[in-house]
């Protein structure tokens, strides 16, 4: 008995870990991309699916022209060996935005994302009534309205668009971008960390998060984690799980993208001396880390785009030395972080001496 199991579970492969056999076409279903031949193809026949599929392969064309396809343009001139890099790429204060990360750097071994909103389930196509699937992935879209349009997400508008009842929190987004990256989900299965940062078993951890593997269009396996996890520095203090697991990967890359300014205060001082002891290469807009932190003696730093200054909302954070240093810079040719016109967005790049 004991042989034959062993024999069936060898035979399932690199599939046996998973949450959900179905997670790649659900993925593809979720994206608007075809499912013909899945268990979904049925799903796909119905007029709201359709209407779905039909409005985000316009968005994505426009987004693929007016950004993803520039930044593929600029990234590797830019970011020379570090575009390539396999090391892991922490994305803090991202939500569900796999979609950047993956643009910006999509050879990383493993992203770690983090962010206050909610993993939410594994999304299962079949157990949301074919009434009301029409408007789930209305809803859907709805939540990628900003990230799209402007580059960012709306973190109080992500606090109502992903606590719907069906396909709720940030798993289905995530799927979409898997899926519309040419990336094929291996397994999905729940996580969670303890105060150590170590895995445990789903529910007795006090950080949740999800692990996602999938093959990239480079035909390599890669992981992607989401966390929910407040990065204040009392959050931390409290609840050190996320931070412990970052500490155990080796030092990486870092995204940073309409962070709220959050790192210009000294309630963030924590993450932020992380990811300045931990990256190798540190891409961000103005809101990320303040430039005073990035010492002449310690980093070097590049200065791309025009820096006009950060939008009403945030116009206490102003930095006069970043626009001195972008003073003569040519505009971007695609948008970054909350200016969301090229001709207003900034990009800093900073390797540690």
């Amino acid at each position: 008995m004991k042989r034959l199991l062993l024999l069936s579970l060898l035979a399932l492969g690199p599939h046996a870990d998973a949450a959900d056999p179905n997670a790649d076409a659900t993925a593809k279903f979720l994206a608007g991309l075809p499912v013909n031949g899945t268990p979904l193809e049925a799903h796909s026949q119905d007029r709201g699916w359709a209407v779905h599929a039909a409005d985000l392969d316009r968005a994505w064309k426009q987004l693929e022209a007016k950004q993803l396809s520039k930044i593929r343009a600029w990234a590797p001139q830019a970011l020379g060996g570090y575009y390539q890099d396999a090391d892991p790429l922490f994305y803090m204060f991202s939500g569900p935005d796999f979609l950047y990360a993956n643009t910006f750097f999509p050879n990383a071994s493993t992203y770690i994302l983090c962010g206050i909103e909610p993993v939410g389930p594994i999304p299962d196509i079949d157990k949301v009534p074919r009434t009301v699937l029409p408007s789930a992935l209305a809803n859907l879209r709805k939540s990628l309205d900003s990230v799209l349009s402007w580059s960012f997400f709306i973190t109080k508008n992500m606090k109502v668009d992903l606590r719907q009842k069906q396909l709720s929190g940030t798993l289905p987004v995530l799927y979409v971008f898997l899926a519309r990256a040419g990336c094929t989900i291996d397994s999905v299965a729940p996580v969670a960390l303890d105060k150590e940062g170590n895995f445990v078993p789903e529910g007795k951890g006090t950080t949740p998060g999800v692990k996602i593997v999938f093959i990239g269009p480079s035909g390599r396996q890669q992981t992607l984690y989401y966390f929910t996890s407040d990065l204040a520095d009392w959050a931390i203090k409290s609840r050190p799980n996320f931070g412990k697991f970052c500490e155990q990967q080796a030092n990486g890359v870092t995204l940073l993208k309409a962070a709220s300014y959050l790192m210009h205060s000294d309630n963030f001082s924590m993450v932020r001396g992380f990811l300045l002891t931990h990256s190798k290469v540190i891409v961000q807009d103005d809101s990320g880390i303040p430039i005073r932190f990035f010492t002449r003696d310690k980093w070097n730093v590049r200065y791309y785009g025009r820096y006009v200054g950060p939008i009403g909302r945030f116009k206490q954070y102003p930095q006069p030395d970043l626009a001195k240093e972008n003073a003569t810079n040519t505009p971007l040719e695609f948008s970054f972080g909350y200016q969301w016109q090229p001709s207003r967005s900034s990009l800093i790049v900073a390797t540690p001496k």
